[in-house]
């Protein structure tokens, strides 16, 4: 299989956020974890539901909602790191992985809509 550098982030990613999420609820957090480990293992899997798109739109529309959802995870990561929950030092390697998913996606999303257009004309 071909190597697909944004399904590979997003997938260590999302391994990522569950073991953030065990850390805060072994801490009892229970809100924020709930949130940020749907939305942060959410953005995986919409890139990889988008690998099999029905079609351009379907693929551009799984990526945007990707891009939604580590948007989501990039405000709760901010809220952990200063509500005190994660030190300064996991919520930058965090916030950074977070950070290139959403240039990724940002870029991908762009790309493909070029690409409808060029289809259409």
């Amino acid at each position: 299989m071909k190597e697909n550098k944004l399904v590979d982030l997003s997938f260590q990613f999302a391994k990522d956020v569950i073991s953030l999420v065990r850390e805060l609820k072994e801490k009892r957090e229970t809100i924020i974890s709930n949130q940020i480990g749907r939305s942060g293992t959410s953005i995986g899997a919409n890139i990889n539901e988008a690998q099999y798109a029905q079609s351009k739109a379907d693929f551009i529309s799984k990526l945007q909602i990707a891009l939604k959802e580590a948007n989501e995870t990039g405000y709760w990561l901010r809220l952990l790191v200063e509500t005190g929950y994660i030190d300064k030092n996991l919520f930058e390697k965090l916030n950074e992985d977070c950070t290139r998913l959403r240039v990724m996606l940002i870029t991908s999303c762009k790309t493909a809509k070029n690409n409808m257009s060029k289809d259409i004309l």
